[in-house]
C-alpha cells in the first residue's frame, strides 16, 4: 500500500503548503460552502425576476394612476364605470346581465 501511495507523483507545486491549502479552501468554497456558486447563481435568478416584476408592477401602477385621475377628472366616464363594474343604477332603471359563454375545442 505504501509503494502504490510513494509511486504517486504529486508535482511540485502542489507540495506547498500554502499552494495546496489555498486550492483546497478553493474548492471548499466552489462546492461545499454555504454560499457555493450554484446557491450564488440561483439567487442571482431571483434577484433579476424580482426586477423585472418590480418593473412589471411600477408599470402597472402607473396606469392605474392615470385611469384614476381620468376617472375623477370625468363625470361621464365615472358614471359608466360605475354601472359597469360595480352594477350600479338610478332607481327607475332595470339591470339585465347577459353573460356569454366560452366554448372550448
Amino acid at each position: 500500500m505504501l509503494d502504490v501511495i510513494k509511486q504517486i507523483r504529486i508535482p511540485k507545486i502542489l507540495r506547498n503548503f500554502y499552494v495546496s491549502s489555498s486550492v483546497l479552501l478553493f474548492m471548499w468554497l466552489l462546492f461545499f460552502d454555504g454560499n457555493d456558486l450554484i446557491t450564488l447563481a440561483k439567487t442571482a435568478g431571483k434577484v433579476h425576476d424580482a426586477e423585472r416584476q418590480k418593473e412589471y408592477y411600477l408599470q402597472k401602477i402607473e396606469e392605474v394612476k392615470q385611469n384614476k385621475a381620468e376617472l375623477l377628472g370625468n363625470k361621464y366616464l365615472l358614471e359608466k364605470y360605475a354601472r359597469e363594474k360595480y352594477l350600479m343604477k338610478k332607481p327607475s332603471e332595470d339591470i339585465y346581465l347577459i353573460e356569454e359563454e366560452q366554448y372550448k375545442d
